[in-house]
């Protein structure tokens, strides 16, 4: 079986139906659309609980329909919906943490924006047909930034084409994301003015923990991305193929628009 680019945990007291969603490494449309891993089953693992979810986020992007897909499943799920950017959420993975009723984003995580590209072969006509196709796909990706950040589309459009990269206080301040996390609330620096100020422990090192102490998400196993490598993940697909062609989508946004 292909792998998947998620896994859920579920909370290990019964009593409480809060479930968690890893979304780490590229999200593949060849683990998506092939014939074992497909958007059914991820429907179907959503659904197949009640409750609120959180949704842990550290993916350098990957294939936008895939990434709209869950978008939306994620919108339309009944409960809360909290996004937390561990390591980087970047293009397609960027959408996906849209869909967060809360979102919030780790103070060493960063965010990366830009426009959508394709793969095309052909003549004239069909290059102007992948040109016209990327304009649309551009589009509702912007819609989905709109809906969550209040930005104008001129303003996202322009930050897409530069390739914009933001770090967890400039997501917050342009509406991308909700708070970062860790941070004390004003309500909570009131009640605990000192909080921010003790000294660490001395009875333990830099870097120890209590014994059977839980690691955060983002201490165990994450993955962690650069620019680079969200470069080299997109010319790795190329070069092996899995890049998406004209025909395929224009067939995956109809699947979305319809």
């Amino acid at each position: 079986m292909k792998r998947k680019f998620w896994n859920w945990i579920r909370n290990e007291d019964e009593s409480v139906s809060e479930r968690t969603l890893f979304l780490n490494g590229q999200i593949s449309d060849e683990t998506w659309y092939g014939d074992e891993v497909t958007p059914q089953l991820f429907k179907d693992e959503l659904n197949a609980g009640t409750g609120n979810i959180t949704v842990w986020i550290n993916s350098p992007g990957g294939d936008v329909f895939a990434a709209a897909q869950i978008y939306n499943m994620l919108r339309d799920y009944k409960g809360s919906v909290t996004v937390k950017i561990d390591g980087l959420a970047a293009s397609a993975a960027s959408v996906i943490a849209m869909a967060g009723d809360t979102v919030c984003v780790s103070p060493l995580a960063m965010m990366m924006i830009h426009n959508p590209a394709t793969l095309a072969m052909g003549e004239a006509k069909d290059m102007q047909k992948a040109i016209a196709m990327l304009s649309e796909v551009k589009e509702s990706i912007i819609n989905a930034y709109e809906t969550k950040t209040g930005l104008s589309r001129a303003k996202l459009s322009h930050m897409m084409d530069d390739e914009t990269w933001f770090n967890a206080k400039k997501a917050v301040e342009l509406g991308f994301a909700d708070k970062i996390l860790f941070e004390l609330d004003e309500t909570e620096k009131k009640e605990n003015p000192g909080e921010t100020e003790k000294e660490p422990e001395q009875s333990k090192g830099k870097n120890e923990k209590k014994t059977g102490e839980k690691k955060l998400p983002f201490e165990q196993d994450s993955l962690m991305f650069s620019a680079k490598s969200v470069n080299d993940s997109f010319l790795c697909a190329a070069a092996n193929g899995n890049m998406v062609p004209v025909n395929q989508l224009e067939k995956r946004l109809n699947l979305i628009t319809h």
